[in-house]
């Protein structure tokens, strides 16, 4: 018989693995280093689980993030390697995937902590606080990585060529 433990994490992955999958990926840029940093992460939160167990999205979201960080540390201290491409699926929306493309090999070349301010933010849709928290950093800093990733990203989607569909909403203050 499984204890309750067991069963909790079990709907945690179940519920919420795909998520982690997403964000690992935009924060490592490959498709196998990103399950890699999930796996390690999940056995992390199983082994810490009683005591993470009513916020084990935000402790698993910030694990993510430093184990992100120092895999991308010990790489910048190894000769460069070629990373892996990572063959999208196959769609009849061939601009969609472009844009993909384009915007995840953008985000290669952003600056770690600003990648992941960008990722936490606009597409894991946190809040500034709670970017800063998982980062663990001040507001104003997230505001600042931001600002300035976004404006690599804007600048390297304008090389690209690729058309980047742009928003009538207004910005995000939350």
């Amino acid at each position: 018989m499984r204890d309750v433990r067991g069963a909790e994490f079990d709907d945690f992955v179940r519920t919420r693995s795909d998520a982690l999958l997403r964000t690992a990926y935009l924060l490592t840029g490959d498709r196998h280093a990103a399950e890699d940093l999930v796996q390690e992460v999940l056995e992390q939160v199983f082994v810490r689980w009683r005591r993470i167990r009513s916020t084990p999205e935000a402790y698993a979201r910030r694990a993510l993030v430093n184990r992100a960080a120092n895999r991308w540390r010990r790489r910048a201290r190894r000769p460069e390697q070629a990373l892996g491409e990572f063959d999208p699926p196959a769609a009849d929306h061939a601009g969609d995937v472009a844009l993909r493309e384009a915007v995840v090999a953008a985000l290669r070349d952003v600056p770690y902590r600003q990648r992941a301010a960008v990722v936490l933010r606009y597409l894991q849709d946190l809040s500034v606080a709670e970017t800063a928290a998982a980062l663990d950093c001040s507001e104003g800093t997230v505001k600042s990585h931001t600002f300035r990733a976004l404006a690599r990203l804007r600048d390297a989607l304008a090389d690209s060529g690729v058309a980047v569909p742009v928003s009538d909403e207004p910005r995000r203050t939350r």
